[in-house]
């Protein structure tokens, strides 16, 4: 495994290598953050969107809806601050390997699509209380919010370690 030791005028130009990765996590991270600053600033308004939804679709509730469905905001601001630490270190990784350029553009987005998991989440908490948790779970955005985010992480961490421990995808040292 070869780490290389970047130069101070060397970090601008790897870090444009990894910004678009890095934007797309620090979005997510900044959707996790607002999300908890909107619960302690207005938690019964989410409780509230919940309760009412449940109250106008009693036939697909049960008594467990109401926590449940809340359970759902909490895990999208959860996931949201936890993946978002997670994927910056990953990124952070990417961009000091000796990945080739390109390569780590690549991983890294697909590193930063890994906030899409928690929109999941977040789906689920606001489509659930019209049409029941169940269906909210198999609700299309909740399945293309998931897919991508975890398919991009897995994707985007396994180039990021093949790199790193099977030496693949490395930058000619001439170039």
């Amino acid at each position: 495994m070869i780490v290389r030791c970047l130069k101070v005028d060397e970090v601008p130009e790897e870090l444009g290598k990894v910004k678009i990765g890095l934007a797309l996590v620090l979005i997510g991270l900044a959707f996790g953050v607002g999300m908890g600053i909107s619960f302690g600033v207005n938690e019964d308004a989410y409780k509230s969107y919940i309760a009412k939804g449940v109250e106008s679709h009693p036939q697909v509730h049960d008594e467990k809806s109401k926590d449940k469905i809340w359970r759902y905001a909490q895990r999208a601001h959860f996931h949201a601050t936890g993946i978002a630490a997670f994927s910056l270190g990953l990124i952070i990784l990417v961009m000091f390997s000796d990945m080739k350029a390109r390569l780590k553009t690549v991983s890294s987005v697909l590193i930063g699509l890994s906030g899409f998991y928690p929109l999941a989440w977040f789906t689920m908490f606001w489509v659930a209380p019209s049409i029941g948790r169940d269906p909210a779970h198999d609700y299309f955005l909740t399945e293309l919010f998931t897919y991508i985010g975890v398919g991009g992480l897995l994707l985007g961490a396994l180039i990021l370690l093949a790199n790193l421990y099977l030496g693949l995808f490395q930058e000619d040292i001439g170039t």
